[in-house]
């Protein structure tokens, strides 16, 4: 336990009179009320007179507060539900659009298992269930109010109101512009003519409002609630005012849209105060007398899940540490843990989400089990639940200090030999601490270390789990004291064996979330300080040629002063001639002399990160140890995002090429526009080599750059389109002696020049398209106009929000300080500045016609002609959505992009199609295979 902090001015409430320790005392939590008035009693083993009478009788012994809890809670578990109805919702959906045979054969069982119910009955059923369903909320409602819960009645009426707006937008969508599979799921035909309507406009607002207060909670009103709901629902069936996939989709709507309700304003907070923790001590047999809390707020991401802490003092006997943990603390980081799990594989992950009471015994078991195996941990004396929503356990104080707050002066070997004797201790029983971080070590007064926050932990662990909390400890200690002083601990305990075995499992994805974060926050300081040695030494290096230009300026002047008399005008020729060389000369040697200058200062400022140092301190020990790291992850994030884009694009792209006639297409290709299509495509990597070239001074051979450039069509198969080209061009400059920074500011300046240009090419063809259709007038089209009002508001927000706004000013500085230096080199060189903007009309150009000539390979007689200024918009957005596209090539995004662009702009979708294949076959497949001769060769001398 950390010892308690102070309360400050903005903290302090009513003290008693009198106190003198009252300005100065902790934190009192014991009698705060919530930000939002009184609270109501919320205890579990303890009946309300019980808790009543204990919180009077402490009245007069304990006053002070605590920091207010809020009213409202923003719930993980609430937005899991909101994203499941929208899930279920869009399966709903689907299954009504494409398995019409299904939805068809489930309607037509229940008309006949219902056409012999009796007339009357069905009346009978739809009077009462159209009145329960209105009068059931209304009854809830009265009772909420008479026990002052009058802000749940409210969350329940704003819920109503929205589901009955969504019901309406349905409704409207349904009958308007849904597909006619769709319609017929969710409506029925009626006799007076018409359709029903799709959603139950007042079914879908009762359920909303039902579901927002928390009827389903209370046992009798959920019994209540269900029978008239499926009273409702079986006399609109029968009666044929409705469907099946109707009453589904009218329950989620409702259901959706009252958990998304409850997520955006919150829920009342039901975490018990201070008053509730001490009514619960003295239910276990304490006799507290204060509770003060020991932190404000939890210090790293991971640690959102480890509960309230408080020091309680009692009336004899030592303090106690109680830890209160509820259902809001617990589900924090449900997301990240979820997204762990997926990706992670399942032995190096623990569940998820656990219940409250599977907490409590786990983290009980692991405190007995930790003593037991002769580790300083603190020791659990009781435990207790806190009414239904939150659970307390009460160990034995300890006293100490978290080695997070302590100074890196004060942690010696021996506490760090301390600290390895604990990890020791655990595992010589198979337990895994699973979170040894700098927060999870407590040193108490004696310098002892004890392991605290068990709840993580696991019983019977695996080796590789083992393993883990070994390098977790190294890296924790390490970045404290040293990679050499954490290693040494570690040797001196557990043996050279343990710690090597360790060195696979030393990687930042094995890590904790707050130590990963520490160390790519040393990492960015790492290469800021290797940025600025860089930049000392060039500034260094032009104020030395500026002293020696002056020098030698000074004495050529002399020189020639001296000697003007005795030249002979048919010498001065040869004497120019001379000079100029010897300038050249010069000039490449101080162009060494300054890489040279910038390599030394770059090779003085280089820094090993901090892993890369626990294992060299750990292969002087056993050279021979393993350092091949083991694969942790399932599946990565960019292979899974690649797999759903994928999927969906596939899934667009079939449905328009199903619908094509390939045989009769591929008769009628012109195979003279095929060909034509192919040389464009190659012509385009001459036009990629210009625009690289265009921003690197340095002399890189033509021929090369081309060739590196075709070995890009083979790395975009494998990569993102916007990730694969700037890592292989960077690679490539690198090797042909560009420095490492200069190629990446190389790199940077031609895609931000590149950016610019796609953005006013797009702009100016969409002008030109809209213009097309009236040559008399230069009034641009709607969809311009609207286009460049959408990115005026996006530019509007983004400066509004100060988070956005820091996030953009952030990055664009970081751009800006390497690549405009580099762009005011190029802008001094005019022939280079034109190759690298004529390379990229170029390269734009060429693609436009490649594009263009897999049209005209399809389109007949009968097919209306593109302009040329309707395909480079098309082109244009189509490579912008490739490049954002996670996808290797933009493999989906470009196809659906295209062919959807065609299609809009008046190609027959019988001809967008085959021309889109063509195309991104001659742009990306077929290159494939002389690319990966390109890259080979390339490789294997070194060049890349």
């Amino acid at each position: 336990m950390q010892p308690p902090k102070a309360a400050d001015a903005s903290d302090a409430g009513e003290r008693p009179q009198g106190d003198p320790e009252s300005s100065r005392s902790p934190r009192a939590a014991t009698g705060s009320p919530r930000a939002d008035g009184p609270t109501t009693s919320t205890t579990g083993h303890l009946a309300g007179s019980t808790l009543a009478s204990a919180e009077a009788a402490l009245s007069d012994r304990v006053s002070g507060d605590e920091p207010l809890l809020p009213a409202r809670v923003h719930r993980p578990s609430d937005l899991m539900r909101l994203l499941i109805g929208v899930l279920a919702i869009a399966v709903l959906f689907s299954i009504a659009a494409f398995a019409q045979g299904t939805t068809t054969g489930l309607e037509d069982d229940i008309s006949k298992g219902t056409e012999q119910a009796p007339d009357l009955l069905i009346k009978i059923a739809g009077l009462v269930s159209s009145i329960a369903v209105l009068l059931v909320p209304v009854a809830f409602a009265i009772e909420r109010l008479i026990k002052r819960d009058g802000l749940r009645i409210a969350d329940g009426v704003l819920a109503a109101v929205l589901a009955h707006g969504v019901t309406l937008a349905t409704d409207l969508w349904v009958s308007r512009t849904a597909p006619g599979t769709i319609q017929d799921a969710l409506t029925q035909p009626q006799t007076a003519g018409g359709l029903t309507d799709p959603v139950h406009g007042y079914l879908a607002p009762v359920i909303a409002y039902m579901t927002a207060v928390g009827m389903a909670r209370r046992p009798r009103w959920r019994v209540v609630l269900w029978v008239v709901l499926l009273l409702d629902a079986f006399a609109m069936l029968v009666g044929g005012y409705t469907t099946p996939f109707s009453i589904i989709l009218t329950v989620l709507i409702g259901w959706t849209v009252a958990y998304g309700t409850l997520y955006a304003v919150g829920s009342p907070n039901v975490r018990p105060t201070g008053q509730h923790l001490m009514a619960g001590l003295r239910h276990v047999g304490f006799r507290p007398v204060a509770a003060m809390r020991t932190e404000d707020a939890p210090d790293h991401a991971d640690q959102n899940d480890r509960g309230r802490r408080y020091l309680v003092t009692l009336e004899d006997g030592p303090p106690l540490d109680v830890t209160v943990v509820d259902r809001e603390q617990q589900a924090q980081g449900f997301f990240y843990r979820a997204w762990r799990r997926l990706t992670l594989r399942t032995l190096t992950q623990r569940r998820s989400i656990q219940s409250l009471r599977q907490a409590l015994e786990q983290e009980a078991l692991l405190a007995y089990a930790a003593i037991a195996a002769g580790a300083n941990a603190p020791k659990l004396i009781a435990t207790s639940e806190l009414g239904p929503d939150a659970v307390m356990l009460v160990y034995e104080h300890i006293g100490g200090r978290s080695l997070d707050s302590m100074e890196d002066e004060e942690i010696t070997d021996d506490l760090v030999r301390s600290a390895w004797r604990q990890v020791k201790a655990l595992q010589s029983r198979r337990i895994a601490h699973r979170r040894l971080t700098g927060d999870a070590l407590l040193v108490d007064r004696s310098g002892r270390a004890f392991v605290t926050d068990l709840r993580g932990g696991e019983i019977a662990a695996g080796d590789l789990v083992l393993r883990m909390d070994v390098a977790q400890l190294l890296t924790t200690l390490g970045l404290r004291v040293g990679a050499e002083r954490s290693v040494a601990g570690a040797l001196a305990v557990l043996g050279p064996d343990a710690v090597a075995d360790c060195l696979p499992l030393l990687q930042p994805i094995a890590l904790s979330r707050s130590t990963r974060a520490t160390l790519r926050r040393i990492a960015r300081e790492r290469s800021q300080r290797e940025r600025e040695a860089v930049v000392e030494a060039s500034q260094a290096a032009k104020q030395a040629k500026a002293r020696d230009a002056e020098e030698a300026a000074e004495e050529a002047s002399q020189e020639h002063g001296a000697d003007s008399g005795s030249v002979l005008a048919t010498d001065s020729g040869a004497g120019a001639k001379a000079g100029a060389k010897a300038e050249r000369k010069s000039l490449r040697t101080e162009k060494q002399a300054e890489k040279r200058a910038i390599d030394d200062a770059l090779e003085e400022a280089r820094e090993e990160d901090l892993l890369a140092q626990i294992r060299r301190e750990v292969l002087l020990i056993r050279p021979q140890a393993p350092v091949e790291p083991v694969r942790l992850e399932r599946i990565k994030p960019r292979t899974l995002f690649s797999f759903i884009a994928g999927a969906i694009a596939a899934y667009f792209l079939i449905s328009q090429v199903t619908q094509a006639d390939f045989g009769a297409v591929v008769e009628q290709a012109e195979w003279g526009w095929v060909a034509a299509a192919l040389g464009f495509s190659a012509l385009s990597y001459v036009a990629a080599a210009m625009s690289l070239l265009g921003f690197v001074p340095e002399r890189v051979p033509f021929l090369k750059t081309v060739q590196a450039q075709v070995a890009g069509s083979f790395v975009k198969i494998v990569a993102p389109a916007a990730v694969g080209g700037v890592a292989l061009n960077t690679r490539f400059l690198q090797r042909a002696g560009v420095r490492p920074g200069l190629a990446v500011a190389s790199v940077g300046a031609s895609q931000l020049f590149g950016l610019g240009a796609h953005i006013m090419l797009l702009a100016l063809f969409g002008y030109l398209t809209g213009t097309e259709k009236t040559p008399d007038s230069l009034t641009p089209s709607r969809t311009v106009i609207a286009g460049l009002l959408t990115v005026a508001v996006l530019v509007l927000v983004v400066t509004a929000i100060p988070f956005l706004r820091k996030f953009v000013v952030t990055r664009v500085r970081s751009l800006f300080a390497g690549v405009v230096p580099r762009m005011l080199d190029v802008v001094q060189r005019p022939q280079k500045l034109l190759t690298g903007i004529g390379g990229m009309l170029l390269l734009t150009g060429l693609f436009v016609l490649c594009l263009d000539a897999s049209i005209r390979a399809f389109s007949g007689p009968d097919v209306p002609q593109l302009s040329y200024a309707s395909i480079a918009v098309v082109f244009l957005a189509g490579n912008a959505l490739g490049s954002a596209a996670p996808t290797p090539g933009g493999m989906g995004a470009v196809e659906g992009a295209l062919t959807l662009g065609l299609i809009a702009v008046g190609l027959p979708k019988e001809v967008a199609a085959p021309a889109v294949l063509l195309y991104r076959v001659m742009t990306l497949w077929l290159p494939v295979l002389p690319g990966w001769i390109a890259f080979n060769q390339l490789t294997r001398k070194g060049e890349l």
